[in-house]
């Protein structure tokens, strides 16, 4: 087999950056984008400055995927897609994938490659004086020990700088490998996939871990909702069902619990919406109800029950 060592020269997608203009993103733009109090947003803010590493978690349909860009955003301080990166890992995703590895070119042959992470390292090691965000979309869906490899002690934010690097696997010579100073890490996970890999302790400590939660009572959710053309008495209709069906979910801690809300998401359309009646039913039927009926797949009767009221 021929291997070679490719280029440590980023990659052509990091070398795009000139006359990028940039937009200045304050508290009142997050305000604006996010179902979230100022508090938990400054809280959010504060845990990313004295840790460098946090993770998002809450139910599905919270949002935490639409924070994580947002609040990179805010703490960076001016909308600047440049600056962040998101990946999604899944359950095949590899340390080769994520840090370096013996992967084939068009040529049919295997060659070193770098993977994303290492990549974005090195593009935030030439702009010490800039921020940089590294998501990683459901981080517990991915094997976190073997993705990260030797890497995860780096992540901590007093392992930073070229003084801690280390050789990861690959490497021969002198090379080495650590995380730049200026690099935030940014994880969201859902708390309702207790089937797929827990965050082991030995990563859970170098982050801090931040509650995302449905935003139904928010004014903001209101407002978005009048925004795209639904009535208020309406969006109020949405907000007592949800509540009577979050309200059960918390109260059944036997199969369920907090970590299974249903969130705001669902009933967040792109479109402006004509027939409010008719969107409203769909979302029900198409999202709403199945989700609940594998929620509780053995009580037909209470599924029923909670949605006869509203549709």
């Amino acid at each position: 087999m021929e291997q070679r060592i490719v280029s440590k020269e980023p990659s052509a997608e990091y070398q795009i950056e000139s006359n990028v203009k940039t937009i200045d993103y304050g508290i009142e733009d997050i305000q604006k984008d996010l179902f979230m109090s100022s508090e938990k947003i400054e809280d959010a803010k504060d845990a990313l400055d004295y840790k460098q590493n946090i993770i998002l978690q809450g139910p599905p349909g919270a949002g935490k995927t639409f924070v994580a860009k947002r609040l990179a955003y805010y703490h960076l301080g001016e909308k600047r897609p440049e600056n962040v990166e998101m990946i999604q890992f899944h359950p095949s995703y590899s340390y080769e994938e994520f840090i370096q590895g013996f992967k084939p070119n068009s040529d049919g042959k295997f060659v070193l490659q770098n993977g994303v992470f290492y990549r974005f390292c090195e593009k935030a090691r030439k702009k010490p004086e800039e921020n940089f965000y590294f998501i990683i979309d459901e981080i517990n869906r991915g094997n976190l020990s073997k993705i990260f490899g030797e890497v995860m002690m780096l992540i901590e934010k007093d392992k930073r700088g070229n003084e801690f690097g280390i050789q990861t696997t690959y490497m021969k010579g002198d090379d080495r490998f650590y995380i730049p100073k200026n690099l935030y890490l940014i994880g969201t996970m859902n708390t309702a996939d207790r089937s797929l890999a827990m965050v082991d302790y030995a990563l859970r400590r170098r982050f801090a871990f931040i509650d995302v939660e449905p935003g139904f009572e928010s004014d903001t959710f209101n407002e978005f909702l009048q925004s795209k053309g639904v009535s208020h008495g309406f969006i109020q209709e949405i907000c007592n069902l949800m509540k009577e069906v979050n309200n059960e979910i918390i109260n059944d801690s036997m199969q369920l619990g907090k970590g299974y809300e249903v969130g705001h998401s669902y009933f967040c359309p792109n479109e402006k919406v004509t027939d409010e009646s008719s969107w409203f039913e769909r979302v029900i039927r198409m999202e709403i109800e199945p989700l609940l009926r594998e929620y509780w797949f053995d009580q037909e009767d209470k599924v029923n029950e909670l949605l006869r009221k509203y549709i």
